[in-house]
């Protein structure tokens, strides 16, 4: 199924059947206090990090029940380890639509990822990325070599800097880096578009799939997509495990991201030859629970995508429509109210703090939401107006970041729609004081979960 999240989405029926059948998630049912007594989790914040699959949690707890190292002993535990491991890699391959040749490259998370590629990039290639890009995506790739866009304010004029960009491009190699869904916004580009502009100029394509993977199918084979990355903790899967995917040369070209074991093809006194593939960036002992824990998160979402998408479409259009509704609430993008985008939606309300209402919305409503600039300062800055000198003061620089995902219900979309429309009207119920930490109720804290360990 694919759908806009723009238009009214179809009919459902009740708001159980949006959910039958679809996995589950650690943190379903989880219950928090709030100053007026504990309330279910309403967990709006699935853009910073989606919780665990529960098909992720049973992966990792018998990924630890024979856990050794890989590759390297003959043990069972070792070598069922060492299987599961390879397995995990094919699997995360064929969930981002890798190419039969690409190297699948386990890495930490996506800022891990793109400096990996940044460190493998052919000496003379030029970088090109938009402003509006998250900081792991804007930043790697070096000043000197990299050419920035201002940020869009719409896909035609998007296309166009970049169209002008690659023209003026005269080093030998060219590499094109955009996001295919914005952290802050959930706008998407049209992919097709810019690959259709890189080739005609010789150029490859890198895709940052970190908000995307979560939402949508990735197919870099058919989208002729050069490299993706991706995090786990966006993808309902363990911390501290990521991807890069993509073609192999240059990624076989370059010395080793890490030197250490795992790499090392032989080692003499004088002089050390390197192996080929993904171990050549892999050194040391991996993280192979969290490749285990993010193939099967990928496993899980490619079995549910159409239910996924007609579940975040009925959330992201209520939560849009809701929020749109309300006096002094206002909704920021860069394309425009009617441009594709997956469930992510950055708001402001007149008057009031983004961190004051995101620490309301918690203490008062059990919400949680993210506030902020979003790794994504210059996109922010621009969507809202941040000050300059002699601007009026009090103009906002930073937002209210809604994102949904399994663990999100139509109830807590009605609860933030209508928990910001009183916030919008009335204003916090509490008295706040501004800590080093925050906003914080004052003479209320919540009360304090006893350690895991």
């Amino acid at each position: 199924m694919s759908v806009a999240l723009t238009a009214p989405p179809p009919s459902a029926g009740a708001p159980s059947a949006l959910v039958a059948g679809l996995p589950r998630t650690a943190t379903d049912g989880l219950v928090v206090p709030t100053c007026f007594g504990f309330r279910s989790y309403a967990n709006l914040d699935h853009a910073a990090s989606t919780p665990a699959l529960d098909s992720v949690l049973q992966a990792v707890t018998a990924a630890m029940a024979s856990y050794a190292s890989v590759h390297r002993g003959t043990g069972y535990a070792s070598e069922t380890s060492t299987r599961w491991y390879d397995e995990a890699r094919a699997e995360i391959g064929r969930f981002v639509g890798a190419r039969p040749d690409d190297h699948v490259v386990l890495t930490r998370n996506t800022t891990d990822s793109w400096s990996l590629l940044a460190h493998a990039l052919p000496a003379d290639t030029t970088v090109i990325v938009f402003a509006s890009e998250h900081h792991s995506t804007l930043l790697p790739w070096g000043s000197q070599r990299t050419v920035t866009l201002p940020v869009p304010r719409s896909i035609p004029a998007g296309l166009a800097q970049l169209a002008q960009a690659l023209e003026l491009v005269d080093s030998a190699h060219c590499l094109v880096v955009v996001a295919g869904a914005s952290n802050v916004t959930g706008e998407t580009w049209p992919l097709g578009e810019i690959v259709h502009l890189a080739r005609r100029h010789g150029a490859r394509v890198a895709l940052d799939a970190a908000q995307l993977a979560p939402h949508r199918r990735v197919d870099i084979a058919a989208r002729d997509i050069d490299y993706v990355a991706l995090s786990g903790h966006k993808l309902y899967a363990p911390y501290g495990v990521g991807v890069l995917a993509g073609r192999a040369d240059w990624l076989d070209a370059a010395p080793p991201y890490l030197a250490g074991g795992g790499a090392t093809a032989d080692v003499t006194r004088g002089s050390v030859s390197w192996v080929s593939g993904p171990d050549r960036h892999e050194a040391g002992t991996p993280n192979v629970v969290g490749a285990i824990g993010l193939a099967a998160a990928c496993a899980t979402l490619s079995e549910h995508w159409d239910d996924i998408a007609l579940l975040e479409h009925t959330l992201a259009h209520r939560l849009r429509s809701g929020l749109s509704a309300i006096p002094g609430v206002h909704l920021h993008s860069m394309f425009g109210p009617g441009s594709d985008r997956v469930a992510v939606v950055a708001f402001t309300i007149d008057g009031l703090d983004a961190a004051l209402a995101a620490a309301a919305l918690s203490a008062e409503y059990g919400i949680g939401v993210r506030d902020g600039r979003f790794c994504a300062h210059q996109l922010v800055n621009t969507l809202l107006g941040a000050p300059r000198t002699g601007d009026t003061p009090g103009t906002p620089v930073s937002a209210v970041r809604a994102s949904l995902g399994l663990a999100t219900r139509l109830e807590h979309v009605e609860r933030l729609v209508a928990a910001v429309r009183t916030l919008a009207d009335r204003g916090p119920a509490l008295d706040y004081d501004l800590t080093a930490e925050g906003w914080r109720p004052l003479d209320w804290s919540p009360v304090e979960r006893a350690r895991p360990w």
